[in-house]
């Protein structure tokens, strides 16, 4: 469609004897090789341009339809070449459409003055009556939305990243909307100033306004029957369908929302998914989870979290309204009918069981277990270690990341352990030492954060925490041992010795990303003044810190060996290395074997219970096999459990194999 011309006079009488008919001929332009032939009952007016209509669209079930235009009416309009548009009830105004898009059965597709299309629109995210809102827009990646949510004790860079999705705003704005090539739009109602991408498929839709759908060749979005949106920001690899409503939202990429799922100010990032429930004023981080119905999310902030059946949450209570917040840290769950009354904060990867109202804030107990008990919350450290469903959550993440093409918004970590929930388990470790001198040793119960804690917990506590840190600190050394060439322990030091400008210190959880604190506040530093001007320069600097975590966790981790162990590296012998692998290994080795005990219990008698109907004890045993697919020792995940202990457990006799010869 390069160049453009009028319309023929010959061209006018054809298009008049197909029932077609012109404020003004002279106001539509074509492509050099249009043909009239497949334009027909369509009225024109304001400024058109057309492109040729050669194909053939294929549908299914074996029916085909010639490009071109039928039943239609056309305000201001560019549309491609190759497009079918066909039955629009009302109109199509102000819109750009790609080269070869299916337009069928709609009623009207407009933009109505200058639109943004859901640019700058304000979520008032975690706090419904506002003071955390987060301006969305096409770009947003989690890592911002956390900046510009959390960050508020810092107005300055706050306000320059307003400046910033101000200016992003800006450049979007239009009085004309754009629809993208090879897009479907059939059977949906009212759409408008709404900016649709290429490979979008609109089937259905019911009301979609105020909003753009940042589909991609590598990457389209689907938007279903029955869907209401307003206000809204839907990334690439996103579905949408089956009934949802949602309005103030933003939509991540490949994030999934079905089966009647209801949202408003909210915020969805990377491989989200929602289904049957609601949510209100949620940060969903990253692959946060939710299936049911019952289950209400409401003022909190989520990632790598999976909502059990009715889990809810209260933002007020019930005196000054709904003001309060609350974070559940990467990997928490709830169980089913779980309940918290924000404010509260759970540790990374910890387990919510029964009802909590005393406000817990278990963030230095990551890996726990929050019960309650007699409407009282007891806490469980650690236990989550050794559950089979941690590791197999972890194993699934990047299996599931359903993002496509190689722009990734969100910059997503998917590791268990890391300087972040390590730095954690070293608090933890303080804080049970403390209350057993507090509390003496030999108490049956410790209070702590309005929680208690049992006597067994607290020490079986301390040994999974310190399983864990040797777990994690022998993985770095025997990584960076491996990596390294040398021919004596002199050498070994010296490539040992960290060279990244970031690590030490504290680490932070950006909603996805794992960094170090001094990082980004040097990134916050730089938007405030100025060094930062467009919200993608931002982006690029977290998918740089992401790129380099593995050499910033090795200078986190050469200086906690030190610390914790009393081994300083710059100095350290071969056989000061070599107690480091065994403890290394033995941790290893042993919180696989807590996982492969964990992992028995799924294949009990009792976890048969209602398997082989009708049958005795054989029956059941045969009709468990034929479901599950296995038992025990030929299930998958349990070999894999088998196999990495062997693999391990290999790794270390090479490691202390190689160090025994410096």
């Amino acid at each position: 469609m390069d160049g453009f011309r009028k319309l023929t006079e010959g061209e006018v009488r054809t298009l008049e004897a197909h029932l077609c008919t012109a404020a003004d001929w002279d106001m539509i332009e074509v492509s050099e090789d249009f043909s009239p032939e497949h334009v027909r009952n369509t009225r024109f007016s304001g400024r058109i341009r057309m492109g040729a209509f050669r194909k053939e669209f294929a549908l299914p079930g074996g029916m085909r339809k010639h490009s071109g235009l039928y039943h239609a009416t056309l305000h201001n309009v560019v549309v491609g070449d190759d497009c079918c548009i066909e039955n629009v009830k009302n109109y199509i105004a102000n819109y750009t459409i790609g080269h070869d898009t299916f337009i069928e059965n709609v009623d009207i597709i407009l933009t109505d003055g200058t639109s943004s299309f859901g640019n700058g629109v304000e979520v008032s995210v975690l706090s419904e009556t506002g003071g955390r809102e987060v301006a969305i827009h096409d770009r947003l990646s989690a890592q911002t939305a956390y900046i510009m949510a959390l960050y508020r004790h810092r107005p300055e860079m706050i306000s320059r990243l307003k400046e910033m999705v101000a200016h992003y705003v800006e450049g979007v704005s239009s009085d004309m909307g754009t629809i993208g090539s090879d897009v479907v739009i059939v059977d949906s109602g009212y759409i408008k100033n709404v900016k649709v991408g290429d490979c979008c498929k609109i089937e259905g839709a019911s009301r979609l306004k105020n909003g753009s759908i940042n589909s991609t060749y590598d990457a389209p979005v689907h938007v279903g029957v029955g869907v209401i949106g307003d206000d809204f920001i839907i990334s690439g690899g996103a579905c949408v369908e089956d009934g949802v409503t949602f309005s103030r939202c933003f939509i991540g990429q490949a994030c999934k929302l079905g089966h009647n799922y209801s949202a408003t100010d909210s915020l969805f990032f990377a491989n989200c998914q929602g289904e049957n429930g609601e949510a209100c004023s949620i940060f969903a981080g990253p692959f946060t989870v939710t299936h049911h119905k019952s289950t209400l999310l409401i003022a909190g902030m989520f990632s790598f979290m999976n909502a059990g059946s009715g889990s809810n949450q209260s933002n007020h209570m019930y005196k000054l309204g709904p003001i309060h917040q609350g974070i559940m840290e990467r990997g928490a769950k709830t169980a089913s009918d779980s309940y918290i009354l924000w404010p509260a904060k759970v540790g990374a990867f910890s387990l919510v069981m029964g009802r909590h109202v005393s406000h817990q804030d278990t963030s230095d107990l990551p890996f726990s277990y929050l019960i309650e008990q007699q409407n009282v919350s007891f806490i469980m450290p650690g236990a989550n270690l050794k559950s089979v469903g941690t590791i197999r959550d972890a194993k699934k993440w990047p299996v599931r990341d359903r993002r496509t093409g190689n722009d990734r918004l969100d910059q997503v970590n998917c590791n268990l352990l890391s300087p972040y929930t390590i730095q954690k388990m070293l608090n933890g470790i303080s804080v049970l030492k403390r209350l057993q001198e507090i509390s003496g040793v030999n108490s049956d119960i410790y209070s702590y954060q309005s929680g208690k804690i049992k006597n067994t917990s607290l020490r079986n506590g301390l040994k999974y925490y310190g399983m864990a840190i040797d777990k994690f600190l022998g993985n770095s050394l025997i990584t960076r041992i491996m990596n390294s060439e040398f021919e004596s322990i002199e050498d070994l030091r010296k490539a040992l010795v960290p060279t990244s400008e970031y690590g030490e210190g504290d680490w932070v959880d950006i909603s996805g990303l794992i960094a170090p604190k001094n990082a980004v506040l040097d990134l916050l530093d730089d938007i405030q003044n100025g060094v930062l001007t467009d919200v993608e320069a931002v982006n690029v600097r977290f998918a740089d810190m992401h790129a380099k975590y593995y050499r910033y966790e090795w200078k986190w981790a050469y200086r906690v060996i030190r610390e914790y162990y009393g081994t300083d590296l710059s100095t350290a012998s071969a056989e000061d290395l070599q107690a480091i692998v065994r403890r290394w290994k033995e941790s290893v080795t042993g919180l696989d074997n807590m996982i492969y005990d964990d992992a028995r219990k799924e294949f009990s008698l009792s976890a048969m219970t209602s398997f082989g109907a009708d049958g005795d004890e054989v029956q059941m045993r045969e009709d468990f096999m034929q479901v599950r697919g296995s038992f025990f020792e030929a299930d998958p995940f349990v070999t894999s459990v088998k196999e990495h202990i062997k693999v391990k457990s290999a790794l270390g006799e090479r490691v202390l194999d190689l160090l025994g010869r410096l």
